[in-house]
């Protein structure tokens, strides 16, 4: 008997417009100590799918029919007291976004002791005992139970879940998305944390997710869902090796790896189908490129495959082989070359220097005084201090100790040149948005400076922001934040042009033009339309036509697709690609994902805690990477090879507070080669003899010119 058995299940939501049918005869089984994912893009019924299984479904979406199974038991006739000591004591689920499943009142502790309590009868003494078990169990000092939501980094709050989960030792966990939007070294760890939680518990695990490398990595077998159907499954290996479905082969050839050498990714084309009603034929025909006459009018049905664990829904699945061949192709998907890559071309951003330091500030709450005294005085007692961070204050804003400020910038160099892409990569919080939206201008340079075209960055402060703004443009990472939700897409679009003076005669073309050009043709289907009426990556397109409407000559992109499906994704990347090659525009591209980087980036610099640490070309520091940082970068991308066996390079502890950065190289706590010259010296960005590869380390190595042993970053006497 399955520990899971799905069986035949269809979902419908109503809505305004009518019913939606967003699940429409998916079935899938998961035996005892199996991992098992559910892949496809957004709206494919992957999250509709857990939610009915844990009864977490909205009023107005109802089961028309199918069964779920637990270990036999019905879940579908369960009374909801009956399905609340099921949940948490034998289900468990690690939602997407972590700070909204934790109460920022309660500290973490508290609420994993609330879980543990609710259902069993065990004292205080072992409920706290059994949090700090699990805090250790996730990789998560014991010590800090008692802190608070807030106080954690989001990689640390989807521990904080994971451990919640992991409370009643439950036979099944269900994982929506759970290191999406998360930077490669969190993502490492937290993949890792569940690969052991796996092994030491034997549980099994439902992972919901659209990154197929975490699938290869952390599971057995899968489904490959589209509009709400089960278009391929079976092991990992058959289907991320031979997928004989169109759409599982799209998907994998869109997923960026860092050896694909910066060919253009594979685009599905097309989007998602309206699933107002069931469709009568295949329901991914429209956006297939295999697609025949028996794919428009005949809905294909889950077959095996013959001497495989694999089933598809394929009418020319027989046909396999050669499809999987063409599929790797991006013309076969409608994809067009990017154009040849420019020659190096005129710098027009040179950034020398730049810092952005900001001053302790205190709260609000901080600056009002408690028993007549207040907490921003230094001798502040231990017992108040306490009393302050019990209420989750975060008393390190608050208090002096000896650094006032905060170096989210600290001495950055950089050129950008027409039509090239320089990609800046680190992990959260060191530093990248920071330097986008300070070359931007919409943050105030605290020393150092950047030139754009040959004038400097306060040339344009000093009453020249209008043509600073046409000429320079940033596309933020969440559209949802940077696109007014009032305004229409036409609207949206539109008010660059009116702000900059555009002749009236001239909007409306331009933004069709510009929507067109950024991939939502016909223009007319979207002008009216709200942010709320568009799919994830259509108001991300909307966000990047924004920004091209008014012809600027560079773009800062602070992670434009990090939120994206895969194929999405893909599209965003290629866009920005061909916007380079074919009309000279300079890209500053932020990210923490390396692989996708490798696919649009010319030069790559990596960021640690405000510092560049290595800079050069993208393919010598994938292939020869000379800093232990970027060692570290580049070995937590995960495979989508399940064969892979990639070697971790662990890194403990996190980066320093910026305002208390350590003595000598910024990255010695953390890294297995530092030395005491690491820790009472700091190593300046320097070339290697002859490239144009360079490394802020004091570590030996071999030049890779001259083949003898050299240093970086150190002087020629070293």
């Amino acid at each position: 008997m399955s520990l899971l058995d799905v069986e035949d299940l269809v979902v419908r939501y109503e809505t305004r417009d009518g019913p939606l049918h967003s699940v429409n005869g998916v079935s899938f089984s998961i035996d005892d100590g199996v991992n098992y994912a559910l892949s496809g893009e957004s709206a494919s019924g992957k999250s509709t799918t857990a939610k009915a299984i844990l009864g977490l479904l909205p009023d107005h979406a109802e089961i028309e029919s199918g069964e779920i199974e637990f270990e036999g038991r019905d879940l579908r006739s369960l009374a909801p007291s009956e399905r609340q000591d099921l949940l948490w004591e034998e289900i468990a689920f690690i939602p997407q976004t972590a700070i909204d499943a934790l109460d920022p009142v309660m500290t973490v502790g508290a609420q994993i002791r609330q879980a543990i309590q609710t259902h069993r009868e065990v004292s205080d003494r072992n409920a706290r005992r059994r949090a700090r078990e699990l805090f250790e169990t996730v990789g998560l000092d014991p010590e800090r139970v008692d802190d608070y939501p807030h106080r954690f980094s989001g990689g640390m709050r989807q521990r904080v879940v994971i451990a919640m989960a992991l409370a009643l030792d439950p036979k099944l966990i269900i994982a929506d998305e759970p290191t999406t939007g998360l930077d490669v070294i969190v993502q490492d760890k937290i993949i890792d944390n569940i690969l052991q939680i796996q092994e030491e518990t034997d549980s099994s695990l439902l992972l919901i997710t659209h990154d197929l490398s975490v699938i290869a990595e952390t599971c057995d077998e899968m489904s490959v869902l589209y509009g709400g159907s089960v278009m391929e499954q079976g092991s990992i290996d058959n289907l991320l090796l031979n997928p004989s479905n169109p759409y599982t082969m799209g998907l994998k050839n869109a997923y960026p790896a860092l050896d694909d050498g910066g060919d253009n990714l594979v685009s599905v084309p097309g989007k998602p189908p309206n699933l107002d009603s069931k469709p009568t034929g295949c329901v991914f025909e429209p956006r297939c490129p295999f697609a025949d006459e028996t794919c428009a009018t005949t809905d294909p049905a889950l077959e095996d495959l013959p001497y495989r664990n694999q089933r598809v829904a394929c009418h020319n699945a027989d046909r396999a082989t050669r499809m999987r061949r063409e599929a790797e192709d991006a013309s076969t998907w409608g994809g067009g070359a990017a154009g040849s890559r420019p020659d190096d071309g005129e710098v027009l951003l040179e950034v020398e220097d730049l810092r952005k330091w900001y001053e302790r500030s205190e709260s609000l709450l901080g600056r009002l005084p408690i028993g007549g005294v207040s907490p921003s005085v230094t001798g502040l007692s231990n017992s108040l201090r306490r009393w302050y961070e019990q209420r989750g204050e975060i008393i390190s804003e608050v208090l002096g100790d000896g650094e006032s400020h905060v170096r989210a910038l600290d001495g950055v160099s950089l050129s950008v040149a027409r039509g090239e892409i320089l990609g800046v990569v680190g992990e959260s919080g060191c530093g990248k948005s920071t330097l986008g939206q300070t070359l931007a201008l919409l943050e105030e340079p605290t020393g150092g400076g950047f030139r754009f075209d040959g004038r400097s960055h306060e040339y344009y402060q000093d009453g020249n922001l209008r043509s600073f703004r046409q000429r320079l443009q940033i596309i933020f990472q969440n559209p949802y934040e940077s696109l007014n939700p009032r305004l229409t897409v036409e609207q949206l679009v539109k008010e660059p042009l009116t702000i900059h003076g555009y002749r009236l005669d001239e909007r409306h073309e331009a933004v069709r033009e510009t929507l067109e050009r950024v991939g939502m043709a016909p223009a007319e289907r979207f002008l009216e339309k709200y942010p709320n009426e568009l799919s994830g990556g259509q108001r991300q397109r909307v966000a990047i036509a924004r920004a091209l409407v008014i012809d600027p000559d560079f773009l800062v992109c602070d992670e434009p697709a990090s939120m994206l499906d895969v194929s999405l994704q893909a599209e965003v990347l290629n866009l920005l690609r061909s916007l380079a090659n074919t009309e000279g525009i300079g890209v500053l591209y932020i990210s923490h994902d390396l692989a996708s980087l490798t696919q649009i980036a010319d030069r790559l610099s990596i960021m640690y805690l405000g510092r560049f640490v290595e800079e050069g070309r993208t393919e010598r520091i994938v292939t020869d990477p000379k800093h232990p940082y970027t060692e570290a970068l580049l070995s937590a991308v995960p495979e989508t090879d399940p064969r892979g066996s990639r070697e971790r390079v662990a890194l403990d502890g996190k980066p320093a507070d910026p305002a208390g950065l350590p003595t000598g190289c910024r990255f010695a706590p953390r890294c297995q080669k530092s030395t005491d010259r690491c820790r009472a010296e700091e190593p300046e960005l320097d070339a290697w003899a002859g490239s144009d590869h360079s490394a802020a380390c004091f570590h030996p190595a071999e030049d890779p010119v001259t083949g003898e042993p050299a240093r970086v970053g150190g002087s020629a006497d070293d």
